[in-house]
């Protein structure tokens, strides 16, 4: 059975710190690029961080560039997203997605909540 779990998000302050985690499960998470996307309400799911399987390189939406950095442990099966100098405007639910476009398969996970509030 394949899982995406996430770690659970929060509140947090303006210019705070919060890591995310996403725990994979029941499929080779090693050959799979792995994404967080976040979603407000009434807004279409955005593209935040990418890490691909090749050499583990990284990508980011502009608007966190400099402020979050995306990581991978294949050894533990666990995608990471470092959040730092947290923005109001970052305050949405975030996505864990895994995704091996050769083989056409891809998962979610549920969702977890990060508001940026003082």
């Amino acid at each position: 059975q394949v899982q995406l779990v996430e770690s659970r998000g929060g509140l947090v302050q303006p210019g705070g710190s919060l890591r995310l985690s996403c725990a994979a499960s029941g499929f080779p998470f090693s050959i799979y690029d792995m994404r967080w996307y976040r979603q407000t309400p009434g807004k279409e799911r955005e593209l935040v961080a990418t890490i691909f399987t090749t050499g583990g390189s990284t990508a980011y939406v502009d608007s966190v560039k400099g402020r979050f950095t995306v990581s991978r442990d294949n050894a533990k099966n666990t995608v990471y997203l470092q959040m730092n100098t947290l923005k109001p405007e970052d305050t949405a639910e975030y996505y864990c997605n895994a995704r091996n476009f050769r083989l056409g398969r891809e998962w979610w996970g549920q969702g977890t909540q990060v508001t940026v509030s003082s």
